[in-house]
This record gives structure tokens, sequence and C-alpha cells, in this order.
């Protein structure tokens, strides 16, 4: 029997929580369990209820998301979060991440992306969007260090390179002519990539940069 992953709605929204129930509850392998209104609702319902993920809306009354946050991060309880909001700021994105958010996503994705994070950070893996990846690659530059002088030392002088393109978020199209390489070669460096640094998907990529001071600024003739 297929075990489903349950989830918790948190948004004051209430007419949003009863969209996201419906659309939830419609995949096999989902299942709505609980809702609240606010963060204290949210502690209340995590005291009772047994929860793979809550989906945390930041902006709410009484207790924000990101108040929330700090508790559930304080009582060590075993819950993942994925932030569902719609701020795309990277104050936001950076300060929800630190106090232990397992993803990050703005409710416009919604349609395109939320079954893929909700999978992804029940597993224990980081989600950002593509869109948040950017922003937050964007502003997280004051101390760069250079990457091809940095670990991993196991990686090649070229694997480095796809490297530093695919956290920027270049597409492999585009890595492919800005190194003169076919789409093919780019694949297989990345799938190599994935392979050597122990990642699933192209946020953890950047998860990775992210932890070993690996990034360089985005070069403005890239």
């Amino acid at each position: 029997m297929l075990k489903k992953l349950r989830i918790i709605l948190a948004d004051d929204h209430a007419v949003l929580r009863t969209g996201l129930k419906l659309l939830l509850d419609n995949e096999a392998d989902f299942t709505v369990v609980g809702e609240a209104a606010n963060g204290q609702e949210v502690l209340a319902v995590l005291e009772h209820t047994e929860a793979d993920v809550l989906i945390l809306d930041l902006s709410m009354p009484v207790m924000s998301g990101l108040e929330c946050l700090k508790e559930i991060k304080k009582l060590q309880l075993p819950i993942k979060v994925l932030v569902l909001t719609m701020y795309q700021d990277n104050h936001y994105i950076k300060e929800a991440m630190q106090l232990g958010a397992g993803g990050y996503l703005a409710k416009n994705s919604i349609d395109t992306e939320l079954f893929e994070a909700l999978r992804t950070v029940a597993r224990g893996a980081r989600y950002l969007s593509e869109q948040d990846t950017q922003i937050l690659l964007d502003k997280l530059f004051n101390n760069p260090v250079d990457l091809l002088d940095e670990q991993p030392f196991f990686l090649s002088k070229r694997e480095k390179e796809v490297f530093e393109l695919l956290v920027h978020g270049y597409s492999l199209g585009v890595i492919a002519n800005m190194l003169y390489l076919s789409i093919k070669t780019v694949s297989t460096y990345k799938t190599r990539l994935m392979l050597k640094l122990n990642c699933k998907q192209k946020s953890e990529l950047v998860d990775y940069a992210l932890k070993h001071k690996m990034l360089l600024p985005k070069h403005d003739d890239l």
C-alpha cells in the first residue's frame, strides 16, 4: 500500500488552504492531515498530529511564519518545512532557510513546482525554485572565493567551470555555447558532478556551493 505524505497547511487565507487541500488530496501520495491560520495554531496542531511536511506561509497574524520556524527549531519538532509565500526577497529566503526550512517556494509557482518541492523536502533535501535560486545567488557575493583555487580538489577544471555556470542558473544549452561544447557533453558533466557531490538535483548543487563558499560573482559578460 502506498505510504502517503502527511501534510499540514498553514496560511491565514482559508480559500487558499481549501484550494491547496483539494489540489494535494488529488495526488495519490499526498494527504492533508491538518490546517492552521497562524503560527500558534501550527504549534497546537503539531502537538496532536503526526505529519511529514508543513507548508508554511510567512505572513500570518498572531505568530508569523518566521516566528513559527524559530519555535519549531527551538522545540526540535520532527517536521520538514516548505515555505510557500508571496515574498521573493533574499532576506526572507536566507532567514527561512537558516531557521530550518527545507524549501522555499513562491505562491506564483504553485502549479508547476509544488509537488516536486514537497517530495524533495520530505526526503530531507533542500528545494529552491529556479527563480528564487537566482535571487539568492545574485545577493550572496560579498566575499567570493575563486572556484578554481578551492575545494573540492577532485573536480577537474572543466567540471568546475560547468559547476559554476550551473549554480548561477544557466541552462545546459547556454553553458554549451559558452564553453564551446555539445549539450550532450555538458549534460554528461552535470551528471558526473551530481555523482561526485552526492546531489540529486540542481538546487542541491547550489546548497553545496554555498556551504563550501565556492561561489563567484556572476560575470556581466556571461
